[in-house]
């Protein structure tokens, strides 16, 4: 009996799609992976503090390529007709399924397993930026030489059964500020600072941020809360939160530094205090040339040349970046899966041809088979 099967990786990824689980809390999401993981021999670890599992197969003997396999576990919490809940909307149930996939792949050809080990990376929490650090702190990478991502891609970044061998994310950053002054009467404007003016004051005052116009480079209020039922009370206090997105690490660095000054400017020009109360950031793209040709060489085995695109240059973010940024001996690349995704990542209404993950499946394949072969170069 063979290990894969369209119906095996059709009925995982209704499962998985039917149980989303926020950041952190994949509790049960671990579990499903964990026993699939060991029903397929692999030599597995689970961590005490946090969700995320990794299965290891083949042979890791002194001398043999140790590729690495990444699938980001978590889901976003959204509105979806009319409910707010855990909802896979960025593609994670499929990237999990793929890697599973692989696995079963490779099951059936045992003999590709010889020469290279595999390990199989299930991280937590990539939506929130801080699942691939807290791996990197438990050395899941640290005798890796080559790690693969996979991300399914919206159909206007790559079109249906086409892939590209990288993808280029931007550095993505999240500043949350909280504004402290006291409420007044709505007769009484010069007693206090209205904390909605403040507010409107950061709005516009990132609004007038210029940098690089050839980079890539974003930064706007994506949450303003103030206020309550009372219509004849000036708010002291709000809440905000800023995106900020640039294309290169170093114009990312420019920019926080730029929104730091609007900020400070807020605190010398009103009464209130404009505190900073948590940002987390991720990291532009490190992209390996090697990697990124071993990728190439996969996809254009397994879709041939004429399905294969051009890297995807994407102001979107991902944590995996992390991972190379932390530990610069990986060569890693993400794959980026063309699969008619509408409208768009993040929609809650999203969808994509859950066929392409046969693509995706055959290209992560084909990949290890590469390394096993000795056919990088």
């Amino acid at each position: 009996m063979t290990a894969f099967s369209k119906e095996k990786v059709s009925e995982t990824f209704a499962h998985l799609h039917a149980n989303p689980e926020l950041s952190w809390k994949e509790i049960k999401t671990t579990e499903f992976v964990k026993q699939k993981l060991e029903e397929a021999g692999c030599k597995v670890r689970a961590f005490e503090d946090c969700t995320g599992v990794i299965g290891d197969i083949g042979n890791f003997d002194e001398g043999n390529p140790i590729i690495a396999l990444r699938a980001d576990m978590d889901a976003l919490w959204q509105e979806v007709d009319g409910n707010l809940q855990a909802n896979h909307s960025c593609g994670h149930d499929a990237h999990m399924t793929m890697v599973l996939g692989v696995l079963w792949k490779l099951k059936d050809t045992p003999e590709l397993l010889k020469n290279v080990g595999v390990r199989f990376i299930f991280q937590p929490a990539e939506e929130v930026g801080a699942g691939a650090l807290k791996l990197v702190d438990h050395g899941v990478v640290d005798d890796v030489d080559y790690y693969y991502g996979i991300h399914l891609r919206p159909f206007q970044e790559t079109e249906n059964g086409k892939a590209a061998p990288a993808i280029i994310h931007g550095a993505t950053g999240s500043i949350e500020l909280e504004i402290r002054g006291d409420d007044a009467h709505g007769a009484r404007p010069h007693l206090n600072s209205n904390s909605i003016e403040v507010g409107t004051y950061l709005v516009n005052a990132i609004h007038t941020i210029y940098l690089n116009p050839t980079i890539p480079h974003s930064a706007k209020v994506t949450r303003f809360q103030a206020g309550g039922q009372n219509t004849n009370i000036i708010p002291g206090n709000a809440s905000l939160a800023i995106d900020i997105r640039a294309q290169t690490n170093e114009l990312m660095e420019e920019l926080q530094k730029k929104v730091y000054a609007v900020i400070d400017s807020a605190n010398k020009l009103f009464e209130s205090s404009v505190k900073i109360t948590e940002e987390h950031g991720i990291a532009a793209a490190c992209v390996d040339a090697d990697a990124q040709k071993v990728a190439q060489r996969a996809i254009e085995m397994s879709l041939g040349k004429e399905n294969t695109v051009e890297p995807i240059l994407t102001p979107g973010g991902d944590d995996f970046h992390f991972y190379t940024i932390k530990k610069p001996h990986l060569k890693a690349t993400m794959i980026g899966l063309g699969c008619n995704l509408s409208p768009g990542l993040h929609h809650p209404n999203m969808t994509f041809d859950r066929d392409a993950m046969y693509n995706g499946i055959d290209i992560l394949t084909t990949i290890v088979k590469l390394h096993a072969e000795g056919g990088v170069e």
